[in-house]
């Protein structure tokens, strides 16, 4: 899948698939997702490691003043649901739109790039969190492609449904934890 997914970067056009076997597309969703989990956490414990044997400080993460200020129902709703389907009608909705386009190649990385750099605003904004903000926003670059395969590939109710387990994977432990009254650190 993997390299599916690198041989599309190197040329993606908008081409969707013509296999609307439930099957075979569930298939092709999850091995996206593992995918994309299994990168993010990566890069995430490469960007804890990197924290914690220096002296940077990234100020703290907007999930948790997120869990200051709402309960964990709250804050499952807006990350599950509202937050993938308005930013896949923001970032993914539009590229229908360019599909016939030679620019599509060009939109497809900007949308992609716009993506993962707007969940800088996840961290305060420092001159470090700036310099770093290619490292930090990484797993959000990453995941931005493969939720631009998936939504060229089989449609954007796929790639809404693919941010939204991506999202639960990552927020529901932590919401978990949160709710039994476990601390996270």
């Amino acid at each position: 899948m993997l390299l599916q997914v690198l041989r599309y970067v190197k040329n993606p056009v908008y081409e969707e698939d013509e296999v609307y076997d439930l099957k075979y597309r569930l298939n092709v969703l999850i091995r996206l997702l593992a995918l994309a989990l299994v990168i993010s956490l990566i890069l995430g414990m490469g960007i804890g490691i990197l924290e914690s044997r220096t002296t940077l400080d990234l100020g703290r993460h907007a999930m948790d003043l997120l869990l200051e200020q709402y309960s964990v129902l709250v804050v499952l709703l807006a990350g599950v649901i509202l937050a993938p389907v308005l930013e896949e009608l923001i970032f993914r909705g539009p590229l229908i739109f360019f599909r016939n386009s030679r620019f599509f190649p060009f939109i497809f990385y900007g949308i992609t790039l716009i993506f993962g750099f707007y969940h800088i605003t996840n961290f305060e904004l420092s001159r470090e969190v700036l310099l770093l903000s290619p490292l930090l926003v990484a797993p959000q670059l990453c995941v931005g492609i493969f939720l631009g395969y998936i939504r060229v590939r089989f449609g954007l109710l796929w790639a809404m449904l693919l941010h939204a387990l991506y999202n639960f994977a990552l927020l529901g432990p932590v919401l978990l934890l949160k709710s039994l009254n476990i601390p996270l650190v």
